[in-house]
């Protein structure tokens, strides 16, 4: 058990041992330790024997591996004696402790009984190792003590022959190892024990046994025959170890390892040494590492150094002893005699309280401030008071500027103060006609209005300048020609010719000039209006073909010139001709920008009913442009109305104008035996230059 307490003291007093000299040695604290220990005193509340910590440390740790040590050996014996240790807890140091040697010793007890060699290669740790070895040693067959006879001899350290005596005769006719104690009964040296075979000599462990007498500190080595004790703590910085395994201090002055400069002497010191500056300071100095001599302040150092109503004054190496003066406090002075001090009337100097009133006090004076000022006790002087920060929000409306003595109240801006002088009433800038229009008077402040057709600028908020309805996104929009800006307002125009402005003063509307009678057509042509002008036509019919109706003198929309088929009797050609009548029809077209659908412009109506038949047989029509689609922007589709077939011809595609075509239309009337006849119907189609 003691090994184990002996590497703690190693690392202790390897860290502890460098502090500085010390009055006890350490081998004097652990034997403290040691005998407090075999007294039953408690390790943790030993009394000081020394004020180092090492030895406190030491002393301590002795004392500790002693109590170990005894419940080690309350374990062991327990393995010995009772064979089991379950019944030890370890809910206490002490009893794991007792309870892991007894462990160990029945482990040490079963390996002998096993008949495995005690020196077992197991980690069990360094104490529980020493305690199986010892109990596997101890119960083994040859561990048995020789006779009561068998003589003990010397062993001798410094034998070759690991202790055997060369010169003692052997009686025993060389039966025995070692040696021969007669009636040919072997005996073994010190340090060796007999074998089972009565004649040979083994090495006894005494440090497995205990039987060594090694110190605290000390581990203990075997040897052949014998053992020896090592010291396990180091003896630290500026000691060495000796031959009698003790610490010895290092002389570092005599043996010249020290780092003294040459002005210093060496001073050697237990473990350690000194400088000692060879330069002796004087009385009243003390001396700096560095070897510089500082003066001493007896004055603040030393206390009684002068008598009482004396003041100390330090001087260089000494001190002076003076006596006190009298010393009047603030606001004092002494009299002429100089015996006492008298208070001072500060208020005799026209400096204090420049502008109020001075009221002299004992030692002191205050002045009593004019209003609006208030008296620092520090300064000593009548300062401003602040009213603006002593009663925030409470003296002004709107803002509080601290003058001298007083203050003054303002506004801000679109306010003015009122006639109390505190509060502010709204100013009606309106008055001194900031905008450029229209003013409206808010609270505190103004706003600008423009009227119709101005903006409020947006740099100065008051200026209104003009808007140009005809640049705003929506100006394309305004007039259906062209827009014509004014200041606050604009207008709108019309292509000169063929349109006049509509009342809504933005719309252009045709002018009918066949109506107004301002075309120029002769008495032989029809006018037909067109948007933005009028055309003059005049109609002649084929040959075989004769006029139904009157010339008429305005043509509109809705009106047809028709010529029919009229033939000799004897003209077989004409009467073959299948074209039975040639029309004329005439629309007006503006220009579209965009179709989304296509848009119906002429119906073509026949009397021919849908799905009818005559003579039995089925009839059809059919419908075709033979010429004039220009761009192919026209088609025709055949549809039921009212139960009879009728061609739509429908714009698919928009034109720019100004343009003029003719759609030549066929109408086929079919039945089951082929063609039946057909009609021409020319449309004359006008596309204005502008959309409206």
């Amino acid at each position: 058990m003691a090994p184990r307490a002996v590497l703690l003291l190693c690392s202790l007093f390897g860290a502890l041992y460098g502090q500085g000299a010390e009055k006890m040695s350490i081998e004097d604290c652990c034997k403290d330790g040691l005998k407090r220990a075999s007294d039953n005193e408690d390790c943790s509340s030993l009394p000081l024997i020394s004020e180092s910590t090492t030895c406190r440390i030491v002393q301590e740790q002795c004392c500790v591996t002693v109590l170990e040590d005894n419940m080690c050996s309350t374990g062991i014996n327990t393995a010995k004696e009772q064979g089991v240790c379950d019944f030890l807890y370890t809910n206490t140091c002490e009893t794991k402790t007792t309870k892991m040697c007894c462990d160990c010793c029945l482990l040490g007890k079963a390996t002998q009984e096993q008949g495995l060699p005690c020196d077992h290669n197991l980690s069990l740790g360094y104490q529980c190792g020493l305690v199986s070895r010892a109990c596997c040693v101890d119960g083994s067959p040859d561990n048995q003590k020789p006779p009561t006879h068998q003589a003990e001899f010397p062993n001798h350290d410094d034998s070759k022959d690991n202790g055997v005596n060369s010169v003692l005769i052997n009686q025993c006719n060389g039966k025995c190892a070692q040696l021969c104690v007669g009636n040919n009964t072997c005996a073994c040296s010190k340090g060796y024990k007999l074998k089972a075979d009565g004649k040979s000599c083994e090495d006894i462990n005494e440090c497995l046994l205990g039987a060594s007498n090694c110190r605290g500190g000390e581990r203990c080595i075997n040897t052949e025959g014998a053992f020896r004790c090592q010291r396990e703590i180091s003896c630290g910085t500026g000691y060495e170890l000796t031959d009698t395994n003790n610490c010895k201090d290092i002389d570092e002055c005599e043996t010249g390892i020290h780092n003294c400069a040459p002005e210093f002497e060496c001073q050697n010191t237990q473990g350690s040494f000194r400088c000692i500056p060879k330069v002796k300071c004087s009385a009243g100095f003390i001396q700096d590492a560095l070897g510089n001599c500082i003066d001493i302040n007896e004055c603040v150092s030393q206390t009684g150094t002068c008598q009482r109503g004396q003041v100390c004054i330090n001087t260089v190496g000494s001190y002076i002893c003076q006596r006190n003066s009298i010393n009047c406090g603030r606001g004092y002075h002494l009299n002429e005699e100089g015996s006492r001090c008298i208070d001072i009337d500060e208020c005799q100097s026209p400096d204090v309280c420049p502008g109020h009133t001075c009221i002299n006090l004992l030692g002191s004076f205050r002045c009593e401030c004019e209003a609006g000022y208030f008296f620092n006790s520090i300064t000593r002087v009548c300062e401003d008071m602040n009213e603006c920060r002593h009663h925030p929000g409470r003296l002004c409306a709107h803002k509080c500027e601290n003058t001298l003595g007083s203050y003054k109240c303002s506004c801000t801006m679109g306010f003015t103060l009122a006639a109390d002088g505190r509060n502010c009433d709204d100013l009606n800038e309106c008055e001194s006609n900031p905008c450029s229009q229209e003013c409206a008077n808010v609270y505190g402040s103004y706003q600008c209005y423009c009227r119709r057709g101005y903006q409020l600028s947006d740099i100065d908020g008051m200026t209104c300048e003009d808007i140009d309805e005809c640049a705003l996104p929506t100006g394309g929009h305004i007039c259906a020609y062209r827009c014509h800006n004014n200041p606050g307002s604009f207008h709108c125009s019309c292509p000169v010719n063929g349109y006049t402005l509509a009342l809504n003063g933005r719309n252009c509307q045709d002018v009918d000039e066949c109506v107004t009678g301002t075309h120029t057509c002769t008495e032989n042509q029809s006018c037909f209006n067109v948007q933005g002008g009028f055309r003059c036509l005049s109609f002649e019919c084929p040959n075989n073909y004769r006029r139904v109706g009157e010339t008429m003198q305005r043509l509109q929309r809705s009106d047809t010139i028709r010529c029919m088929k009229s033939c000799q009797a004897n003209d077989i050609a004409c009467i073959q001709n299948p074209t039975h009548s040639v029309s004329h029809t005439f629309i007006s077209l503006p220009t579209l920008r965009e179709l989304t659908r296509p848009e119906e412009i002429v119906f073509l109506k026949t009397t021919v009913p849908a799905y009818g038949s005559y003579h039995l047989g089925s009839y059809d029509v059919n419908f075709n442009i033979l010429e004039g689609n220009v761009e192919n922007a026209f088609d025709i589709i055949k549809r039921i109305e009212n139960g009879m077939y009728v061609g739509v011809v429908r714009q698919v595609k928009s034109l720019i104008g100004p343009l003029a075509t003719i759609l030549k239309l066929s109408m086929r009337n079919l039945n089951t035996q082929g063609d039946s006849g057909q009609n021409i119907i020319n449309v004359h189609v006008f596309v204005s230059e502008f959309w409206f």
